[in-house]
């Protein structure tokens, strides 16, 4: 049985048209699925659309009181799947659910993850900008060479979907936890489209955010069995810099001039 997990917050233009396209391509697929929505706490009238969806003996609708976040929403998700796949997507139609077959023809290869890759992507040069920033950073630091880390279509095995412990804004880093844990990690090109309705809950301001979650990743996956690995690596570079500091200084000492008063002293 396929699962499809569709976290979703204030989509309520875009979410019968979803529906629709999600179950028209599910049937020529001819697996047995399930369709699980996740409400984040919308106010906007999405909740009231998915009680009336959820007639479909085939539809689970899960929600929160308040907005939570993307990442708790796919943990519900998660955890109320019962599928050997568990398919995610975004709720906003940029997604396509016909890229669902692509996915699966990957996964068939042997891959626990496979993630949607937005080669041709449909947004704005903002959003554009920070995810390639976000993508080259992630590259460099974890050495897992993705170039969409954040594609809402992705594919898992059920096993690599249940292992997963998100919060917070580490959704964005699922590819690089699935790896972290041992799961093999891939991508196949998808398509994307435009948002149609309402505005985007991201923008470029949203890099501000992903930059502390870096560290915070980096941290946890590379040095968190040898903490003072990190520690010890930030505080050398300080001594790196304070040695050259009083080296140059102690220079210009025994030239003769006085570097008592200077605050350079101070911060070598």
């Amino acid at each position: 049985m396929i699962s499809i997990v569709v976290p979703v917050f204030n989509e309520k233009e875009s979410i019968g048209e979803l529906y629709k396209d999600l179950v028209e391509n599910l049937k020529k697929i001819g697996k047995s699925y399930e369709i699980v929505f996740v409400d984040d706490g919308s106010t906007d009238g999405t909740l009231d659309i998915l009680k009336n969806i959820e007639k479909n003996d085939k539809i689970k609708t899960f929600s929160f009181r308040k907005n939570q976040g993307k990442a708790e929403a796919l943990m519900l998700g998660f955890q109320k799947a019962q599928g050997d796949y568990i398919i995610t997507l975004d709720g906003d139609l940029q997604d396509k659910p016909k890229e669902i077959p692509k996915l699966l023809e990957k996964a068939k290869e042997g891959w626990d993850v496979v993630c949607g890759w937005r080669k041709m992507r449909k947004d704005s040069i903002g959003k554009l900008l920070s995810s390639k920033f976000f993508n080259s950073i992630a590259s460099i630091f974890w050495g897992l060479r993705l170039h969409d880390y954040n594609c809402g279509l992705k594919l898992y095995s059920k096993e690599a979907a249940k292992s997963l412990n998100l919060y917070g804004g580490m959704h964005r880093f699922i590819p690089l936890l699935a790896h972290d844990q041992g799961f093999s990690v891939t991508e196949v090109a998808v398509e994307h489209d435009k948002r149609q309705y309402g505005k985007s809950k991201y923008g470029f301001s949203k890099i501000w955010k992903d930059l502390p979650d870096i560290f915070t990743m980096l941290f946890l996956v590379k040095y968190r069995q040898r903490p003072l690995h990190f520690f010890g690596l930030v505080g050398g570079l300080f001594m790196i810099l304070g040695a050259i500091i009083l080296m140059y200084l102690s220079i210009v000492w025994l030239m003769g001039e006085s570097i008592g008063r200077r605050p350079i002293l101070l911060f070598g």
